[in-house]
C-alpha cells in the first residue's frame, strides 16, 4: 500500500480523471449549456474565429458565437477562452441586437481545477479515502469517511474520534466539485437582455503565449549568380488553448505597448508542424504590414507551426568580401615591424524587387543561407539575420570570414608637414587563393581634416571620415593597396 501526503495529491487526480472532471485545454469543452444553473457558450457555438498575431508575443482573438440568453439580468459563463487572456483587453457586442444587451459586470475565473486545490477547497468537509489491502492473496477496497481539518504541510483528517496524520490513500472520493473551481479558463458576465433569445455574440481579447517570427532560407547557385529565396511563418502556441478553424492574420512592426501583467503563460515542449500553402497576401496597415493567410488554419496549444509566406526564384545576387579598416592608430604594438592581419568578411547582397522574383515586404527574421556543391547537393554556408526590409530595398547577408582571401595592413609613413598637419602612408595587401579572381572592397576611416594626395587603387569617399577602395585580385594572385593622405586635427 503507498503512503504519503504526496499520494494524496496523486491519488485525487486519478479520481478526477476516472470521472472525467478535468478536461484537455487543447480541445473543446465538453460543458453542457448550463453551468451550476447558469447559461453558458462553448466552443459548441462557435461560428467564426479570426486570430490576429504580432511578433511581440501577442494576439488579437476574435470569437463570434450564437448564444441563447435568458431575459433581463443573467450571468453567461463564456467558456474556452486562452488561458493567457488580459482580462482588462476583452470587447464583448452582440452582433444581432447590440442596443437591446449590455454588459453589467465581468468577472475572469482562472483557478482551475487540480488535485491539490480540490483537496484545499475541501477543509472543513468530509470525504472517503479508498485505500487497498490484500489478504491471502485477495485484493479488496477500504473505505474510510474522514473529515479534512487542515491542509497546509499535509493533510490532517479527524476519523472517528481521532486525529490522524500521515495517512496514505489509493483513491479519494469527492462527493461534488466546489462551486470556485473551473476545468477551463472562464469569463462571467452579468448580462442585462431585453432583446432576442438567441443572438450572436463578438468577442475580442488580447491574449499572451502566441507569437511570430519569419524565417528564410536563400539557396544560392554554385557560381553565385543567382538563388531562391523561401520565406516561411514560423508560429507558436503557448496560450493554454486551441484555436480551430481560424483565420489568420500577422502584423509585422514596432508596436508599442504599455507593459502590464499578462495572465501566467502555459509552457510546454512544441512540436514542429509545416504545411505547405501559398505565399500569403500582404497590405499596409498603419504604420504596420499585416499578412492574412489565404485560408483557415488550426493552431494547437504547444505547437510550432510554420507557413509559407512568399516564394522567390532566380533572384540575381552579388557576393561580396569586404575588409573594415578599425579607427585605432595602424601601429603593430605586439610585433613593430610586422603588419596587422585584418578579417575579410562575405556578404550576399541582392535587391528585394519584384523584377528580381521578390517585391513583398519582409518582416525581420534570420536567413539561412545554402548553395550547391559539385555533387548537386546543397550545404549549409552560414546565417544573417534582417531587419523589417520594405519593397526595393536591398539587403546584405554576412554569411562568415573568407577562408582564401587574406588580408594585412601597415602603415608605412608618418610625418609632420605643418601645425596639427601630418602625411600618413599605408600599405593593405590582399591575397587571393582561389581558383577565380575576386573583388574587395577596403573601407577605411580617415579620422580629422583630410586629403587624399594619391591611391594605387580607384576610390571614393563615402562618409565625412571614410574613403572605400575597389581591389580586383586575380585567380592565386596577390594585390598591394597603398595610399596617403594629409590630414589635420
Amino acid at each position: 500500500m503507498r503512503t504519503g501526503t504526496g499520494l494524496v495529491a496523486a491519488a485525487a487526480a486519478a479520481i478526477i480523471v476516472a470521472h472525467g472532471w478535468m478536461a484537455n485545454s487543447a480541445a473543446p469543452s465538453a460543458a453542457p449549456a448550463k453551468v451550476d444553473g447558469q447559461d453558458a457558450t462553448t466552443l459548441d457555438d462557435q461560428v467564426d474565429l479570426a486570430v490576429t498575431v504580432y511578433n511581440s508575443d501577442i494576439a488579437l482573438v476574435r470569437d463570434v458565437r450564437n448564444v441563447r440568453l435568458a431575459a433581463g439580468e443573467a450571468d453567461l459563463h463564456f467558456m474556452d477562452i486562452a488561458a493567457t487572456v488580459n482580462p482588462a483587453t476583452v470587447h464583448m457586442r452582440s452582433l444581432t441586437d447590440p442596443s437591446q444587451l449590455s454588459v453589467l459586470e465581468q468577472n475572469y475565473e482562472y483557478d482551475l481545477l487540480e488535485p491539490d486545490k480540490l483537496l484545499r477547497k475541501y477543509v472543513g468537509r468530509d470525504v472517503t479515502l479508498v485505500r487497498s489491502r490484500t489478504e491471502n492473496g485477495t485484493t479488496k477496497e477500504e473505505e474510510v469517511k474522514a473529515h479534512l481539518l487542515s491542509y497546509n504541510n499535509g493533510p490532517v483528517w479527524r476519523i472517528g474520534n481521532e486525529i490522524v496524520t500521515g495517512l496514505g490513500a489509493d483513491h479519494i472520493r469527492f462527493p461534488e466539485l466546489p462551486d470556485n473551481l473551473y476545468t477551463h479558463p472562464t469569463l462571467i458576465w452579468t448580462l442585462a437582455n431585453s432583446g432576442a433569445a438567441r443572438q450572436r455574440l463578438e468577442t475580442s481579447y488580447l491574449a499572451g503565449g502566441l507569437s511570430w517570427n519569419a524565417d528564410y532560407v536563400l539557396t544560392v547557385s554554385k557560381d553565385d549568380k543567382l538563388a531562391d529565396l523561401d520565406g516561411w511563418v514560423t508560429l507558436g502556441n503557448r496560450s493554454g488553448t486551441a484555436f480551430r478553424n481560424a483565420r489568420l492574420q500577422l502584423v509585422a512592426g514596432n508596436l508599442h505597448r504599455v507593459q502590464q501583467l499578462m495572465a501566467d503563460e502555459v509552457r510546454s515542449d512544441m512540436a514542429v508542424k509545416a504545411i505547405a500553402a501559398a505565399p500569403m497576401a500582404q497590405e499596409s496597415f498603419s504604420e504596420y504590414h499585416l499578412y492574412t493567410l489565404g485560408r483557415k488554419t488550426t493552431i494547437n496549444n504547444a505547437e510550432t507551426k510554420q507557413v509559407s509566406m512568399l516564394s522567390g526564384t532566380g533572384v540575381p545576387i552579388h557576393k561580396r568580401y569586404v575588409v573594415d579598416g578599425q579607427a585605432f592608430y595602424y601601429r603593430n604594438t605586439q610585433h613593430p615591424g610586422s603588419p596587422i592581419a585584418d578579417v575579410v568578411q562575405v556578404f550576399y547582397e541582392f535587391k528585394n524587387a519584384e523584377s528580381g522574383g521578390l517585391g513583398m515586404p519582409m518582416p525581420a527574421g534570420n536567413v539561412r543561407v545554402y548553395q550547391a556543391d559539385s555533387k548537386g547537393g546543397v550545404q549549409f554556408v552560414g546565417e544573417d539575420r534582417i531587419g523589417h526590409t520594405p519593397k526595393d530595398e536591398t539587403l546584405n547577408l554576412k554569411i562568415g570570414d573568407a577562408f582564401d582571401v587574406v588580408c594585412e595592413r601597415s602603415q608605412v609613413d608618418f610625418q609632420k608637414v605643418g601645425t596639427d598637419t601630418y602625411d600618413v602612408a599605408y600599405k593593405i595587401t590582399l591575397r587571393n587563393h582561389k581558383a577565380t579572381p575576386v573583388t574587395v572592397e577596403v573601407n577605411e576611416p580617415i579620422g580629422g581634416t583630410w586629403r587624399m594626395l594619391n591611391a594605387s587603387h580607384q576610390w571614393t569617399k563615402t562618409a565625412a571620415w571614410a574613403a572605400k577602395f575597389t581591389v580586383p585580385v586575380a585567380a592565386d594572385g596577390s594585390v598591394d593597396l597603398t595610399y596617403r593622405v594629409r590630414v589635420t586635427y
